[in-house]
């Protein structure tokens, strides 16, 4: 389990020093055809444009500066390609040259299983560059991996709708968001969208309320050491199941998709028939790829989750995370070249350009153009303690029948005491 925690951030995740307590076959990795090309595959989690694209240019960018090098570049569905199709990949051994790998107890687990290649020496450079925002994803003062974007989690709302429904200012605590929520739903819109069909997106409203809930000295202990016996975990659910009963989410939400089509919660909130979205710093890009011209829309803004009064959660702590890739084990030596050339200076700046996130590369952080993720910067920047997305934190074997849990609680077939004996079991089975 990885300790390690930002406690201090910039105003980009990496501008300063951080304290950071179905599918067929891929091709073998760096194989050598016969006529002595070797093909890369590289598999990461942009179905869509900008970000889809700006891979895609990655790639054949690389292939034309590294003759006889061929880049299989493919993007699949996040949830897929971390759930499913990497750790399936990986246990064949039949794992792709470079992929995603998401920080805390999930790069510690492929460490611990030897997936992975360490990037200390050979890409040190770039480990140079970034500085401490790779922590997250260092094991025993190794690098396994390197960020591409790193931010936190706030509600994505259309402000339009918020002002229409007469919401005048966005909500900084939990009263607060359940009085805006009222009004919206007065005015004919669904308050929050949910995507709780693919379970993680509805869990992450159960992490917001155990940050609410526990304090940071009991996540800081707690967690590494899977000990969930602190009633604040409880409480956390507690608190959601109240909120739940707030009618804040859209009509059929147990069954909608997080990014995927119309319907999605991301989907509602770019067609106007939900005012926000709980979501992490992506969000942006993910809400104009499913507008009509396909852009970012101008009546899209963010703030940063609210406070619950009365808990014992510090109100200045965020959650967070980042997307990063490593390499296999057994790649070639070109695929870190490959992985470095991602995070140069030139593709991080084109990738902050595009609005898709906040990237690590301090050359980088004069390219974000987006003024939603300005101010994601500047609320990290302003975090006194950035907790890792909870089921990334507690490792792979977690997020699933976590989230399962919380989806349960809101479906009203859980309670807040069996999210926490899922923990407590899922941690006893280790």
């Amino acid at each position: 389990m990885n300790k390690a925690r930002i406690t201090r951030v910039g105003a980009v995740a990496a501008a300063s020093a951080l304290a950071i307590g179905g599918l067929t076959a891929c091709t073998p990795s760096g194989d050598d055809n016969n006529d002595g090309e070797v093909t890369l595959t590289w598999w990461h989690n942009a179905t869509t444009d900008p970000q889809k694209g700006l891979w895609e240019d990655v790639a054949a960018e690389f292939e034309e500066s590294h003759p006889g090098v061929k880049v299989e570049v493919t993007g699949y569905q996040n949830e897929d390609l971390q759930r499913t199709l990497i750790p399936n990949a990986l246990q064949s051994g039949d794992a792709p040259d470079i992929f995603m790998v998401w920080p805390g107890g999930e790069v510690r687990s492929q460490v611990e299983a030897g997936y992975l290649k360490d990037l200390t020496d050979v890409a040190s450079d770039s480990i140079d560059a970034l500085g401490g925002v790779v922590t997250p994803w260092t094991v025993d003062g190794k690098v396994y991996a390197l960020p591409y974007t790193f931010g936190i989690e706030g509600i994505w709302y259309n402000k339009d709708l918020y002002s229409a429904a007469g919401v005048s200012s966005v909500p900084e605590t939990l009263p607060e968001l359940e009085d805006a929520n009222e009004k919206l739903r007065d005015y004919g819109v669904a308050p929050m969208a949910v995507g709780a069909g693919d379970l993680w997106p509805a869990g992450h409203w159960w992490y917001q309320f155990a940050l609410a809930a526990c304090s940071t000295d009991t996540l800081k202990a707690a967690i590494p050491a899977l000990d969930f016996s602190d009633p604040c975990w409880v409480e956390a659910g507690e608190l959601l199941q109240d909120f739940v009963a707030t009618n804040p989410f859209q009509d059929g939400f147990l069954a909608s998709s997080g990014q995927q089509g119309a319907d999605s919660s991301a989907g509602l909130v770019a067609n106007g028939n939900a005012a926000a979205e709980l979501m992490g710093h992506w969000n942006a890009g993910q809400i104009g790829s499913l507008t009509p011209d396909a852009t970012v829309p101008s009546w899209l803004g963010w703030y940063p989750m609210v406070s619950v009064p009365g808990t014992a959660g510090d109100p200045t702590i965020t959650m967070g995370g980042g997307d990063g890739f490593g390499v296999s084990k057994d790649a070639p030596d070109v695929a870190v070249e490959l992985l470095q050339y991602i995070l140069s200076d030139d593709v991080q700046k084109r990738y902050a350009a595009t609005g898709a996130g906040i990237p690590t590369n301090p050359a980088a952080a004069d390219s974000i153009e987006d003024p939603n993720l300005k101010a994601i910067a500047a609320g990290l920047a302003e975090s006194s303690y950035v907790q890792l997305w909870l089921d990334s934190d507690l490792g792979p074997t977690f997020g699933t029948p976590l989230n399962q849990a919380v989806v349960n609680l809101m479906a009203g077939t859980g309670t807040p005491e069996d999210i926490v004996k899922v923990l407590e079991d899922t941690a006893a089975a280790l």
